[in-house]
């Protein structure tokens, strides 16, 4: 967005005087939802409330905003914008659970343009939005996303990721007006720059927009962001969305909000994910895994397809893309993990978007928050440690108005998870391995192993990585890690015998040592 210079000229004044009276006369009533379907209500306190609004047009948003919205070619208002936009106009804390692929992005991007254009913001205001983000592919979507819709404010807006030189980012970011940032490198600015004041987040009185709140905390963030809001001023507007709410997001929003909106926009819903997904599951054992995948694989060869693999160390994934692709399925393969330098991370995301068909082996970086266009299939080959990651991982097909397929392997000792999602209200169905299809791999994975000194290395470290994770899990009535046949599973992965792990049935971390 160009850089404002001066604050709103004259010819903003009656639009402004009118849309200020109808933020206020249109406002929903505090602690209701407006979420309407075409021909329901909602009572929410006792009160029949309606939402009349079911296009962005409807609703009292500047013109500069409404021509960002149909520059992006967007018209209807989804199920969470409906619920949260009125009600975030209107100047009220936000604490918003609705499903990945719901369009949040806009119903916090929506109001924070407003709001900043409402107060006359200009580039001599310096920062008055913040968007936090957990992962660099999700802030940088969000960006795209905001230079879209704000094309035509006189705002200035900055992306703070890190991958550049800390002086050099503090010196293009001091002036912008909106950043959307990372927790880590956001604090690091803040922090090493106090001095000269290049950053001043106290300045952000307008708006404090941290998304995919649950994200945050899943990653470790939460020290980083109490530190951050303690540098927030302390009236501001602050709207929280993720697609579960857990006591971890209310925990940060009993430090952030003031008096917020609760809305669960899904939660009275016969089902916990978008009813366009299909959800299925296989029971085979551990060894078989690979040969289940790779037989997948060869068989959806013009569909895009993500495989989440275990997220304790990359080696999982890193070890199946190397053996797939030295297989030659006939299909595009990628490979994206938290390890990967972050130009890495944004060339393979990017070409994966890019692709008609193609395969993602991927842990849960890829799991929350990122838009991928048009996926039919979301494989999970080793099953997640909850119903909410499984929810994020799944929420990457489906998404908007498209339909897609999701398949779980599950271990026969991990069956339980199957009556977990049963009980979130997830019915999925059971599907039963085609041997045909399913073509033993582990021979031709055995002679890429003997053949490549890189892979076979790669292998032990997976097999470990694999074992440790499965032990290291919580949940004790899905994850034994004594019950895995160590031997047959490295025969599977195409080595001839098991690295060791040790402590493998004792308390604290497993230790390990790979043999040749």
């Amino acid at each position: 967005m160009p850089r404002r210079q001066g604050r709103s000229g004259g010819g903003d004044a009656d639009e402004l005087a009118e849309l200020r009276e109808r933020v206020i006369s249109e406002a929903p009533e505090a602690g209701s939802n407006p979420l309407l379907t075409d021909a329901e209500e909602v009572e929410a306190d006792g009160k029949v409330t309606f939402s009349r609004a079911r296009r962005f047009s409807e609703l009292p948003l500047s013109r500069r905003t409404l021509a960002g919205l149909a520059r992006g070619k967007w018209e209807k208002m989804t199920d969470v914008q409906r619920a949260t936009i009125g009600h975030a106009l209107a100047g009220r804390d936000v604490l918003a659970a609705a499903r990945t692929g719901s369009g949040k992005t806009l119903a916090f991007l929506v109001p924070l343009l407003e709001l900043l254009w409402r107060e006359r913001w200009s580039a001599l205001d310096r920062l008055g939005g913040l968007v936090v983000s957990p992962t660099r592919e999700l802030a940088l979507q969000i960006f795209d996303v905001l230079r879209t819709l704000g094309q035509k404010h006189d705002l200035s807006a900055g992306l703070v990721i890190g991958g550049k030189d800390q002086q050099e980012e503090a010196a293009r970011i001091a002036p912008m007006n909106i950043l959307v940032a990372t927790p880590g490198r956001l604090l690091h600015h803040i922090d090493q720059t106090a001095a000269s004041r290049p950053l001043d987040a106290s300045e952000a009185t307008p708006g404090s927009l941290p998304p995919q709140a649950d994200r945050l905390l899943d990653l470790g963030f939460k020290q980083t962001m109490a530190a951050i809001l303690e540098e927030l001023p302390r009236k501001r507007q602050t709207l929280l969305f993720s697609a579960t709410q857990t006591r971890r997001v209310a925990d940060l929003a009993s430090l952030s909000l003031s008096e917020p909106q609760y809305i669960s926009v899904h939660a009275a819903s016969k089902t916990a994910t978008p009813t366009r997904l299909q959800h299925h599951h296989m029971l085979i054992e551990p060894e078989q895994k690979l040969d289940v995948l790779w037989g997948f694989v060869r068989s959806h060869l013009q569909a895009k397809t993500i495989c989440f693999l275990s997220s304790l160390h990359p080696a999982q994934v890193a070890f199946v893309h190397a053996a797939f692709s030295a297989l030659r399925p006939g299909v595009s393969l990628l490979c994206l993990h938290g390890r990967q330098k972050q130009m890495k991370r944004l060339a393979v995301y990017t070409e994966f978007c890019a692709k008609k068909h193609a395969v993602l082996f991927a842990t849960d970086v890829a799991a929350r928050g990122l838009d991928f266009p048009t996926v039919q299939w979301v494989v999970q080959a080793d099953a997640p440690e909850d119903v909410a990651t499984y929810i994020h991982r799944t929420g990457r097909t489906a998404r908007h108005t498209a339909s897609g397929r999701a398949l779980l392997l599950l271990s026969p000792s991990e069956k339980a998870f199957v009556d977990q999602l049963s009980a979130a209200r997830i019915a999925t169905q059971r599907l039963r391995p085609n041997k045909q299809q399913a073509d033993a791999a582990r021979a031709q994975a055995a002679t890429a192993v003997g053949e490549r000194a890189d892979i076979k290395y790669t292998a032990q470290r997976a097999l470990v990585s694999y074992v440790r994770s499965v032990k290291l899990q919580a949940d004790k009535a899905v994850f034994d890690a004594s019950s895995l046949p160590l031997q047959k599973l490295a025969e599977s992965y195409g080595l001839a015998a098991a690295p060791r792990v040790r402590s493998l049935s004792g308390g604290g971390k497993a230790k390990e040592a790979a043999k040749n």
